[in-house]
């Protein structure tokens, strides 16, 4: 499926009329109004493509809207128009800016319209790309392992799906804390991945999904000189969760953002495959966490749209630990948003996708 990219004041958009199926996602040219008060409009050049997207298409994510939308959760461009400050508000972005976007959907689009408290500028010598790979699962690993997770220097941490945009940044936000990571990978590729761009030795990577998973935990922990997780920073669930939460260290923290073992390889969710998951989850016995000092947080990012007056600190928060730009895996044209989608239902892929539409300059 083609979608030619307009220029023009209206914008092009991937549209889906109702969530349930992939296949629904149609290219549409449609008006954008003008920005509101407090907003800007940003004519968009890369847009990041994230798990929930696919969920949300699928009608699996709780906060899905009802009725047509445009998914997308970020990306990165320019500037072009900004609506009157509310009362009591001034904005420090100006037309021409570069600018990072956070959006509660709507993101897969040339352009549009969103409050200017969810803007972040570009940092200095990011490309459009890495921009637009870096706010959801930045956050996400920032909040997760730092606010809820409470990683610090000396803590050894498991890191599920470490090859994916999240766990790339989880490695990176470890390595500035100066934690001791354990990676768990589904694909033997990306052993070589870690070991060859985030350095980490053989016995911090653990491969999921074969027999002897327990045993390998073991002998990562003991690698570490531990004989147990601080905490582990988990989006799969699936078989995983039991061992590895049975290794947490008293006073550990089990973090769960995501249930990807969930995720549907086709268009369409699989009701019967879903089901078999969902009867097989893991179910935990709160007296018995006591007894272990073990504990269990969940969270979705979705919060931080919920509560714009603190994305700003969020967003400082995350830049003060000096990252380096997102590993970008795989760069799709806008015109190929399906395609890219299948990607990363897949499971092939390492570091994020991110859509390019052409619409600003580089």
């Amino acid at each position: 499926m083609l979608c030619a990219v307009d220029r023009t004041t209206t914008r092009t958009a991937w549209r889906i009329d109702r969530a349930g199926s992939l296949a629904r996602l149609r290219c549409v040219e449609e008006p954008l109004a003008p920005p509101g008060p407090g907003e800007a409009r940003v004519r968009m050049a890369a847009i990041g493509l994230n798990f929930a997207d696919v969920f949300a298409c699928l009608g699996l994510y709780s906060a899905t809207p009802s009725g047509s939308f445009v998914p997308g959760l970020e990306g990165a461009g320019v500037v072009e128009a900004l609506g009157e400050p509310p009362p009591g508000r001034t904005t420090r972005f100006r037309v021409g800016d570069r600018v990072v976007v956070l959006t509660r959907f709507g993101g897969y689009a040339t352009a549009l319209n969103v409050d200017t408290r969810y803007l972040h500028p570009l940092p200095g010598g990011w490309s459009f790309e890495q921009a637009a790979a870096w706010p959801v699962q930045g956050l996400t690993a920032w909040y997760g392992l730092v606010e809820l997770g409470a990683a610090r220097a000396g803590s050894v941490v498991l890191v599920q799906s470490a090859a994916g945009g999240v766990g790339l940044n989880a490695l990176a936000i470890l390595d500035r804390l100066g934690a001791r990571p354990v990676a768990v990978v589904g694909n033997p590729a990306k052993v070589d991945f870690l070991r060859t761009r985030r350095g980490l030795a053989a016995a911090q990577i653990v491969l999921r999904g074969t027999r002897g998973f327990p045993q390998r935990l073991d002998a990562a922990l003991a690698a570490h000189g531990a004989t147990g997780f601080d905490l582990v920073f988990d989006a799969v669930l699936g078989a995983g969760f039991r061992p590895a939460f049975a290794r947490l260290a008293p006073e550990g923290r089990y973090v769960l953002y995501g249930a990807a073992d969930f995720m549907s390889a086709g268009p369409r969710p699989s009701w019967p495959r879903l089901a078999w998951h969902w009867l097989r989850r893991p179910r935990l016995d709160p007296l018995a966490m006591i007894a272990s000092n073990r504990g269990l947080l969940a969270f979705n990012l979705i919060w931080l749209w919920e509560s714009v007056g603190r994305v700003p600190a969020a967003y400082a928060a995350l830049s003060v630990l000096g990252l380096d730009p997102p590993h970008v895996g795989g760069r799709y044209p806008f015109a190929a948003a399906p395609a890219a989608l299948a990607e990363l239902q897949s499971g092939r892929t390492v570091g994020k996708l991110v859509l390019t539409t052409g619409g600003a300059s580089s």
